[in-house]
């Protein structure tokens, strides 16, 4: 027996979610996606824009988020970073992506003043090992040409945030 008024599924969570759906349709206007938002102002539906990047945060099957490491070589040494962010570089048909990954405008080098950007601080002192994606800011983010391949397979979520200028 069902416990929702105008749905009998057979389940009462899924039929009082569909109430409350309809309810809320009744009374809301339009909902989209962060994703379908995103992508709209990249393609300036909403309006001219110089965006060329809708950033994503990936989620593992255990609900948790993705994390990517990667390395770039530069002046004869290599420093691992992590990032949550990522543009999507590509996809093939077999669920494979390569994704960049993307750092806040200020994490492309040292801050020049900052006392406590030394080689051996810089790299956790300016968030190139985030514990969550709340700990990296997203703001002006930027491509930071280091470029990882991932199995689509192993993600069951994706959140999009505001299409950004990064390249």
């Amino acid at each position: 027996m069902s416990c929702g008024k105008n749905f009998d599924t057979g389940s009462c969570v899924i039929d009082i979610l569909k109430d409350i759906v309809d309810a809320q349709n009744d009374v809301m206007h339009e909902c989209t996606t962060s994703c379908e938002q995103s992508i709209a102002d990249l393609l300036g539906d909403t309006g001219g824009s110089n965006f060329d990047t809708v950033p994503v945060i990936l989620y593992c099957k255990d609900c948790k988020p993705f994390k990517g490491f990667g390395s770039k070589k530069s002046d004869d040494h290599c420093q691992v970073k992590g990032s949550f962010f990522f543009r999507v570089k590509s996809v093939d048909d077999d669920g494979c992506a390569v994704v960049e990954l993307l750092f806040a405008d200020h994490h492309h080098g040292p801050v020049a003043g900052d006392e406590s950007s030394s080689d051996e601080s810089w790299g956790h002192h300016h968030g190139f090992n985030p514990k969550s994606p709340a700990d990296q800011n997203c703001k002006n983010l930027r491509a930071s040409g280091i470029c990882i391949t991932v199995d689509l397979n192993c993600f069951c979520h994706v959140t999009c945030l505001p299409a950004t200028a990064a390249l």
